[in-house]
């Protein structure tokens, strides 16, 4: 996991990645599918870095 995610990040992404499996996504799509959408709801939050121009 990055760093810069919290714990509460790291349980989410793991809940994604099992439920992805459990419906019968490949390990790696799971696990893309579950990075992604942590990532998408810390950058709406507001919670990621902001790009320097």
């Amino acid at each position: 996991m990055p760093r810069s995610w919290s714990k509460k990040d790291e349980r989410k992404y793991q809940h994604i990645k099992e439920s992805g499996e459990a419906r019968g996504l490949s390990a790696r799509r799971a696990k893309e599918m579950a990075a992604r959408t942590v990532n998408k709801e810390r950058r709406e939050a507001g919670r990621t870095k902001k790009k320097s121009s």
